[in-house]
């Protein structure tokens, strides 16, 4: 019931876009068309593509952009900056596909629709949570659910009901293993009985749903549970006891009709993963070429000032666990590593006098632009280790192993929140796994935004 009423929220949600920016455009072109009178029509079979267009790529874009994701957490301004982002990026796909597959559209008319269509789902998406609110706090068509477990299980559920309040469910009561539990009160719900009272329970407090959140140790009373409720018209749902076990994007999938429940999967998979990889090849070429004047600048500084190769090659180890050289402009004396692999540290005698430079605004790393292009890596994504560390890495953490499930980046969500050089393991691998959790082509743009607006330098890069 949770995923058909949250499908249902956000298939409202797509519906309004989608009228709205059908009205976006209709106002932009009267705007151009009728208060410019001198300006020719365009044909109208090139209005109807270009409506198509729209009704086609923004959506999938706010899709993308997480839009039609359930997120209590995202405040007013932040859930309009979200609109900005995606109506932005919506727009340049839309200019682009339009330049490739016909004549370019009236530019002037496509700047105001944007206009248009930014404020108006803006408007629209402010109107939604107003509406809801209100709904919410009048308490309207609410669904009353009944959670058997009052233990960790339980109460993530209850947790889990009032973030999501905009799905119109509640929590009226729990049941409980344990006698001294009955009559108080766990997150403000009441504990109303034991597993045993179910049925007095229910004859008492008829529900809408009752969802079974049974320890591992309890399973056994599923059956007793489960006979119960079988003699009554009532929603029933079970909550599996492996949140424990659960690392990356967890769910339930099915297989041939036998569901089957999954605790760590690969978080870019399909065109996620073909979207990204494109961005990278694209991105990539163009870093290349604009950078050439600088890489050779560079490669000559690097030459002139010490002796030894312009490049670095160092092994590294990437997504699946698979090795690779990731190339850097030389940063350390040739012989840096004689005595065996270490971090560099602040003030290290082993750098040149051109590498602390490098090293301190990130030039030396441009020249993994080519290892982004031949694709060992990615744009954005956890930096990559050397084996020699890794070992050592994931016997004190124990997570630490799931970086490797995506494609190291020259920059990522840790290096853009200073977590370089000699900083907490720990915390950048908390910042690395929120971020191929949350992952997100926008997400991926707003790290490169951050990062070329200084996110390259950092205090802690020796």
């Amino acid at each position: 019931m949770f995923t058909r009423f949250q499908r249902f929220y956000n298939s409202i949600k797509l519906v309004a876009d989608l009228v709205t920016l059908l009205i976006a455009f209709a106002m932009a072109w009267y705007t151009r068309f009728t208060w410019f009178e001198w300006v020719t029509l365009p044909p109208p079979q090139e209005t109807l593509e270009t409506l198509v267009l729209i009704s086609v790529i923004f959506p999938l874009i706010f899709r993308g952009s997480n839009l039609y994701t359930t997120n209590r957490g995202r405040s007013h301004i932040s859930e309009v900056f979200e609109v900005f982002k995606a109506t932005a990026l919506s727009t340049l796909v839309l200019v682009g596909v339009s330049y490739f597959i016909r004549e370019r559209y009236s530019r002037l008319t496509v700047a105001i629709f944007a206009g248009y269509a930014f404020v108006g789902v803006a408007m629209v998406r402010l109107a939604f949570r107003a509406i809801f609110n209100e709904l919410r706090r009048r308490g309207v068509n609410l669904k009353t659910i009944l959670v058997v477990g009052a233990g960790t299980l339980g109460q993530r559920v209850v947790e889990t009901i009032e973030q999501h309040r905009e799905l119109g469910f509640k929590v009226t009561g729990l049941l409980t293993r344990r006698p001294e539990k009955v009559g108080t009160k766990v997150l403000n719900v009441p504990v109303v009985g034991l597993f045993g009272d179910l049925e007095k329970v229910l004859d008492a407090q008829p529900v809408d749903q009752v969802i079974l959140a049974l320890p591992l140790e309890e399973q056994p009373q599923m059956r007793d549970l489960m006979e119960v409720l079988a003699l009554r018209t009532i929603d029933v749902k079970v909550v599996p006891d492996l949140f424990s076990y659960v690392t990356l994007r967890g769910g339930l999938e099915e297989f041939g009709g036998l569901p089957i429940i999954s605790l760590q999967g690969a978080p870019m998979e399909g065109w996620n993963r073909i979207a990204k990889r494109a961005f990278d090849i694209l991105a990539s070429s163009v870093a290349m070429l604009l950078l050439a004047p600088v890489m050779a600048v560079l490669a000559i500084l690097v030459k002139l000032t010490s002796r030894g190769p312009v490049l670095f090659a160092q092994e590294r180890m990437g997504i699946d666990g698979q090795l690779f050289h990731m190339y850097k402009f030389r940063t350390m004396k040739a012989d840096a590593e004689k005595d065996g692999a270490q971090f560099a540290t602040a003030g290290d005698p082993r750098r040149t006098s051109i590498g602390t430079f490098l090293r301190k605004t990130s030039l030396d790393e441009v020249p993994q632009f080519w290892n982004v292009f031949v694709g060992d890596m990615s744009l954005v994504g956890p930096r990559p280790e050397r084996p020699v560390f890794i070992e050592e890495f994931k016997k004190q953490i124990p997570r630490y192993h799931l970086r490797h499930m995506v494609k190291s980046g020259i920059t990522g969500w840790a290096q853009i929140n200073g977590l370089r050089g000699n900083t907490s393991i720990k915390d950048r691998i908390d910042y690395d796994l929120y971020y191929i959790e949350n992952w997100s082509l926008m997400f991926d743009l707003k790290i490169l935004v951050r990062t070329a607006l200084g996110g390259f330098l950092s205090k802690n890069a020796y």
